[in-house]
């Protein structure tokens, strides 16, 4: 999961199919061995080294984080003097992974590149990346207690590690006690089952007599594959096999067809959530508005919350009488292959997820700091400490591990609209589904 710090916009890991499979070509086409590996770029100054570090997002629009950010790099080059960083970001939903691609291909990629733990998987597994672990393993200012294992995880292969973590965030349930307060309604508590979840969203729907449809919805749904797959896990569902190359009698299983017949039937039968015809009209973030008491989203969104000024708890999602469980979306810091100074990457690398330096950068509510050391600074808060304890049963999205999985995510996006727009039964269509992402991940 990405954010857009200068737009504000969240940038979900479903992108261009197209993109995807083009992706796929170029990295297993066999070009890639023909590669003259290029260095890092000077822009022309004998004294200057440039460090490229690519980033999603556009560089156009000015905000607060951005100016901290100018500041935390000027900071780096009066360290290390006689460097320049150099920030490209790239813009364009979906267009971060392809573009980074190609500059490979072509021998132009940038030293330094924020790696999107849904997409990890491209770049890991097709060599595009360096093994940071000589670097660690020959650093004694630097260990890797610093920060969350299961967040280190995500860019783990066996005794390698290819990204060291920068910010990430579990998927939270928020609720609005404003609307909850209203309504008379107790807040969630932890341990709250799907059962309590619908009675909760029931009565904080708010359905006007002779209204076609609610003012207020108890839960907020929105149709993007990495939200709303939680639900199938809080089922002991999944999406594909441990192995990740098989989705059928994963992804079309009983417990995942329970689930995702218990989400349709929140739009459909109980109207406690917008359908995604009525959201499409609404044409706003119900829960942002104040139009619907929950929503299923990151840390991301505190930023927005607290410009709103609305007042949200957190709890975790409910289950079906199983243990709490969530997803850690994450950025990392990876060195590219093709860097010419790959020690001068190391110490940017170090710099910026350095305690004191994300102690700052997360100050603006964007994400949750890897660096313990950091993430504790903030614990004191009661909506941090909610994140906190969510991280110790959060488990990493499958695009960090399964290259053609964001194009099983797209598939599942378009599932949802053929259930909902064209009438398709929930397990003819999960069935069907499960086909095409075989068919996805079956191919050379």
């Amino acid at each position: 999961m990405r954010h857009d710090y200068q737009t504000g916009l969240t940038l979900t890991p479903h992108g261009d199919e197209m993109s995807r499979l083009f992706t796929g070509i170029l990295l297993r086409g066999g070009l890639l061995a023909s590669l003259v590996l290029g260095g890092c770029g000077e822009d022309g100054s004998q004294s200057d080294t440039v460090l490229r570090v690519a980033n999603w997002g556009s560089p156009a629009v000015e905000s607060s984080f951005m100016a901290l950010e100018r500041q935390i790099l000027q900071e780096f080059e009066q360290l290390i003097p006689g460097t320049r960083v150099h920030v490209e970001q790239i813009p364009g939903h979906g267009q971060y992974v392809p573009k980074l691609v190609m500059m490979h291909v072509s021998g132009s990629v940038p030293d330094v590149v924020h790696l999107d733990a849904s997409s990890a998987a491209v770049f890991i597994e097709n060599d595009v990346l360096l093994d940071l672990t000589p670097f660690i393993e020959s650093d004694s200012t630097f260990t890797l207690d610093d920060y969350f294992d299961n967040v280190v995880n995500i860019a783990r292969r066996g005794e390698q590690l290819y990204a060291i973590p920068l910010d990430f965030t579990p998927m939270v349930m928020y609720y609005n006690k404003k609307l909850f307060d209203a309504a008379g309604v107790a807040y969630p508590q932890p341990s709250w089952t799907w059962d309590d979840f619908l009675q909760t969203a029931k009565r904080l729907t708010v359905f006007p007599e002779g209204a076609r449809q609610p003012t207020q919805y108890g839960f907020n749904f929105e149709n993007v594959m990495p939200f709303w797959v939680l639900w199938l896990w809080t089922n002991g569902g999944e999406v594909l096999s441990p192995d990740g190359q098989m989705a059928s009698g994963y992804f079309d299983s009983p417990a995942s067809v329970e689930a995702m017949t218990f989400l349709v039937d929140l739009m459909l039968r109980h109207r406690v959530a917008p359908s995604l015809a009525e959201r499409a009209a609404a044409g706003v973030d119900l829960f942002l508005d104040g139009r619907a008491a929950m929503d299923l989203k990151g840390h991301w969104m505190m930023i927005d919350y607290r410009a709103r000024g609305l007042e949200v708890g957190i709890v975790p999602l409910p289950t079906n009488n199983r243990e709490p469980v969530t997803v850690i979306y994450e950025a990392g810091l990876a060195i590219t292959r093709q860097c010419a100074h790959p020690e001068l990457a190391w110490e940017y690398i170090k710099h910026i997820t350095s305690a004191d330096v994300q102690i700052r950068r997360v100050a603006s509510g964007l994400a949750i700091s890897a660096n313990k050391r950091a993430a504790a600074h903030y614990a004191d808060d009661p909506t941090e400490a909610a994140f906190l304890r969510a991280v110790q049963y959060a488990r990493p999205p499958r695009g960090a591990q399964v290259e053609r999985y964001p194009a099983c995510e797209d598939l599942g996006r378009e599932m949802m609209e053929d259930i909902q727009y064209g009438g398709l039964p929930v397990e003819e269509a999960m069935r069907r589904t499960a086909k095409l992402m075989d068919a996805v991940l079956a191919q050379p």
